[in-house]
């Protein structure tokens, strides 16, 4: 069985900046974002609230997905955000309490971060 795919699309406190990315396992990829592991754009401008997120059939279908995603004009990207608040804050809630608790004691169960 092919791993899934997700799409996802960050920003920052303010809601200013947008990074698109792709990953296997979501919420590992937050918590990356949220605790500044890995170098990058998002490290660069504090990017870690996820605002949006799609499940895909595996990682190819993902990051064609973010390809047409970088693409499109901010409008679009910002146009899918508003659409899906209702799923993100659903989300949000259920895993919200998990990722804090990875985050605040620099452990991701299931992989090999740790601190």
């Amino acid at each position: 069985m092919e791993k899934k795919g997700y799409t996802y699309i960050i920003t920052n406190k303010n809601n200013t900046t947008l990074y698109i990315g792709v990953t296997s396992n979501l919420k590992k990829r937050i918590w990356e974002h949220k605790n500044k592991v890995v170098e990058g754009f998002s490290k660069k401008y504090n990017l870690d609230k996820l605002v949006y997120f799609e499940i895909l059939e595996d990682i190819e279908t993902a990051l064609n997905r973010e390809k047409f995603l970088k693409g499109k004009k901010r409008q679009y990207k910002v146009n899918l955000i508003e659409k899906n608040e209702f799923w993100m804050a659903r989300f949000i809630r259920r895993y919200f309490i998990e990722i804090l608790r990875f985050a605040q004691n620099d452990v991701y169960i299931g992989d090999t971060v740790s601190s």
